[in-house]
């Protein structure tokens, strides 16, 4: 009995222990508003719906694309995303999971990730190009986008 009392006090206190340790940085949701206003950014962008595009990002919005040195401002981002329609045809993106909505404790941070498979047929080879992809949004207290990251590998993209 007392080896069990001693194993039960030591588990315990081991808990006890790990559990100071505990602390919250935000919250994430499943089901958020900011989660529709990004997948109806990507909505507008296959819509090619410059008009809808700038009701959805703030007028500073910028933009950083993996490969990029510097982010770039929304209406050089809306002429860079068209130009992809230049290219190619039946441009899909196509949801992989469900996006999550960040809202951190620090500085009230609000973000939306989202990942997606990107893909387009090119106009001059016929080649169906996929590209994995993961987007980052991060809102301004008006609930606009102001920051749109975007990871994935666009080395493919326009190259024939």
């Amino acid at each position: 009995m007392k080896k069990f009392s001693l194993t039960l006090s030591l588990f315990l206190a081991g808990i006890i222990a790990f559990s100071q340790d505990i602390e919250k940085n935000g919250t994430i949701y499943i089901k958020h508003p900011y989660i529709d206003v990004a997948n109806n950014a990507v909505k507008a962008y296959l819509a090619q719906d410059g008009d809808a595009v700038k009701d959805i990002y703030a007028d500073t919005a910028k933009f950083w694309i993996s490969g990029m040195d510097k982010p770039i401002g929304l209406s050089e981002a809306i002429k860079m995303f068209s130009s992809d329609f230049d290219y190619y045809d039946d441009i899909k993106c196509t949801p992989v999971g469900y996006p999550d909505y960040l809202n951190y404790l620090d500085h009230d941070q609000k973000f939306v990730q989202s990942w997606w498979t990107w893909s387009g047929k090119s106009k001059s080879t016929g080649h169906v190009l996929k590209i994995d992809l993961v987007q980052f949004y991060k809102f301004n207290n008006d609930g606009k986008i102001d920051f749109e990251g975007i990871y994935g590998d666009f080395s493919k993209m326009h190259q024939d």
